[in-house]
Parts: C-alpha cells; sequence; structure tokens
C-alpha cells in the first residue's frame, strides 16, 4: 500500500526490479547505448517484457511493445531508464508508446542524454497517458554507472587489467601465473568491454591474442586499439594474421609508407597521431579519440610501462588486479609492487575476492 511519502506501491517496486534484471542481462552488449530493461502489465500481470538488443537497437519499448501487440492499450509500462524522445537512428520510444495507447509509463532514472533528457514526461503527459519517475534509483544509478559518466565526460569507461605472482612480479612470456578460473573472468572482461587497449611492446613481447574465447561469446571479442608510435609491431604478430579478429586499430606517427601500406593491406586501421612535447602520445587526447570512435568501454591490458602512466594520469575507473598464488623467482622478471601501491593510494574503494577454486586473489579497486 502506498503513502503520501512514497508514491509507489510494493508491486511497482517488484515489477521495476524485474525490468532491472532484465536490463542486466544484456548490459555490456549494447553500446553505444545503455542497456535498459521494459516490462508491460495489465490488470496485474505481466504480459510482455523486453531488453535493449545487441549494438543497441532495437529498443527495449520496442521489443516489448511488439511482442504483445494486440493487448497493449490500458496497459502500464517499466522502464529502468527515461524512454528516448529523439530522432536518431530509430524512431522516439515515446512515439511507440502514445502509439500503442498505453495508460501508465513509470521509469526510474532520467536520461543524462541532452537528446532526450527530462522530455518524455511532458510529451506522454500531453498524450494523456500517466508518467512517475525515480522508482529503485540507487539500484539504477548503480546499473548505469559507465553510461553516465561515458556521457557527461565524452571518455570511454576504462578498466585496467594485470595478473602477477604472489610476491607481485610479471613474467617476461606467455607463461600462465594465474588459474584457469582467474583466465576466465580476464576473458568475460573482454567480453564487457567494446574496446582492448594495449602497446606493441606487449604485442611483440607475448604475442597474445587478446580474444574472448569463453564458450558462445567469441563474437564479443573487443576492437583491439595498440599505441605503436613508430610502428615496431612485428609482421608475424597472431592478431595481424588471425582472420576472425574483428578489428584492429593502430596509433601511430610514423611515416614509414613501407609499414604503413603493409598493415593496410591486412586491414588494420592506421590513425596518425600528433606526440607531445616528450615525443609520447598524452593518453587522455587518446581516449578522446577512441570515445569519437564509438567505443564508450575500454579494457586495458598492456605491460608495466603503460600501466604505471595510465595510473599516474588517473585514467582507470576501476581496476583489476589479479593475484597468483605461485611465487616466482625475481631473476629477469618485472616488478610491479609499485603498482599495487599506487592502486591503493589512487582508488577509493577496494575488494578483495577469493576465487574458493585455488589460492589466488582478484582484487577490484573502484
Amino acid at each position: 500500500m502506498s503513502t503520501k511519502k512514497d508514491k509507489f506501491t510494493l508491486q511497482d517496486k517488484i515489477y521495476m526490479k524485474f525490468a532491472i534484471n532484465l536490463a542486466k542481462t544484456n548490459d555490456g552488449i549494447t553500446e553505444p547505448n545503455p542497456s535498459v530493461g521494459c516490462l508491460v502489465t495489465k490488470k496485474n500481470k505481466i504480459i510482455s517484457y523486453g531488453v535493449t538488443s545487441v549494438n543497441g537497437r532495437p529498443h527495449a519499448e520496442t521489443v516489448a511493445l511488439r511482442k504483445n501487440r494486440k493487448n497493449i492499450a490500458g496497459s502500464t509500462v517499466y522502464l529502468t531508464l527515461e524512454p528516448c524522445s529523439h530522432y536518431g537512428l530509430t524512431p522516439p520510444c515515446t512515439n511507440a508508446l502514445i502509439k500503442a495507447k498505453v495508460n501508465k509509463v513509470i521509469y526510474s532514472l532520467n536520461d543524462i542524454d541532452s537528446r532526450s533528457a527530462n522530455r518524455a514526461k511532458k510529451i506522454l503527459k500531453s498524450n494523456n497517458i500517466l508518467s512517475k519517475s525515480g522508482l529503485l534509483l540507487k539500484e539504477t544509478k548503480k546499473l548505469y554507472k559507465q553510461y553516465i559518466y561515458t556521457k557527461r565526460n565524452k571518455l570511454p569507461y576504462v578498466t585496467g587489467k594485470l595478473a602477477c605472482s604472489s610476491n607481485l612480479y610479471i613474467l617476461k612470456n606467455r607463461s600462465f601465473i594465474t588459474n584457469e578460473h582467474s583466465r576466465k573472468i580476464s576473458h568475460l572482461l573482454r567480453f564487457k568491454n567494446q574496446g582492448l587497449l594495449t602497446s606493441y611492446k606487449t604485442i611483440n613481447s607475448d604475442n597474445p591474442k587478446l580474444t574472448c574465447r569463453l564458450n558462445g561469446l567469441e563474437k564479443f571479442s573487443p576492437t583491439i586499439i595498440i599505441l605503436d608510435k613508430d610502428l615496431k609491431i612485428k609482421s608475424n604478430s597472431f592478431i595481424l594474421k588471425y582472420k576472425k579478429i574483428k578489428k584492429t586499430i593502430i596509433f601511430h606517427n610514423s611515416n614509414n609508407s613501407l609499414k604503413i601500406n603493409h598493415l593496410k593491406k591486412k586491414g588494420i586501421k592506421l590513425i596518425y597521431f600528433k606526440t607531445n612535447k616528450e615525443n609520447y602520445f598524452d593518453l587522455k587526447t587518446i581516449l578522446k579519440k577512441i570515445y569519437s570512435l564509438g567505443i564508450c568501454t575500454l579494457l586495458v591490458e598492456a605491460g608495466k610501462e603503460l600501466t604505471v602512466k595510465m595510473i599516474s594520469k588517473q585514467l582507470f575507473n576501476q581496476f583489476y588486479l589479479f593475484k597468483g598464488s605461485k611465487v616466482i623467482n625475481s631473476s629477469g622478471k618485472i616488478k610491479v609492487f609499485n603498482i599495487k601501491n599506487e592502486l591503493d593510494l589512487k582508488f577509493k574503494n577496494k575488494k578483495i575476492i577469493d576465487t574458493y577454486i585455488d589460492k589466488d586473489k582478484l582484487i577490484h579497486y573502484y
């Protein structure tokens, strides 16, 4: 039962929780659009539902309204995010709701996109559709944390990742430091991010695949982005030869026409980028360019040098440090003790996660 202070009923909250769980099912695979959950009810029964589709279209409202078109009139629609009211690659969802003759629209969070922000209520009201907002706001703000950040800052949401031994060393070769469970989480991070940033040094020393190799999720491997100022990447690198990698982008500052033509023939997208006074790329400017390419979520898998620079400039939104159970000899290896110290200083929150499968530890900084 609702009160004057609480404009939502217990049933409203249950239905919105359902919509939030729907949104979570496609979270991370709908960029550049956020994953929205939509639930349609009538006479206290669920009659349809939808979630934003892969790559952002069709929208959740469209999916839900199509499923039970004949019975939608007079229904109540629950949405995790304010319905869009602008023309983009698809018509406004407010138009679809009006056309479907729904009776009420309850959504949680106002959209931050300036094209639609705070416009839905007025549009719906003018068409005799009741609307309310703010239901389970704490949960949806958490759900759309990345979306809010990218829209406000015009930068990708950046996740860092590094694996080390229990005594904080990383190897210079491709030997595994962590267990199989930790490695699967790494692949899950690749699935959840549109782009993966690394350096030519990592490519040349490790020759990594950088693809998502979780069964059924291979097609969600990220776009690979490489920082290679002088185009020193080895021509026999796996990522230059593997045809199934959907896209590889290299940022460079080279005039080596022979290497440029060679890479272009392999289907590599080359972006010429200016360097700063110290003859390095400005990393924040690089991130802005990456965002302009439509990449909203970015995973950084690199060696010590690039990772340290990103941490020092506070360019990570979150970081996953995988600590394997092995103790490795320090001879010829790279110590990352200072990286852990910097992460402890730069981030307000951290959570130590036990895998319960082996003795590996995962530290999540956020």
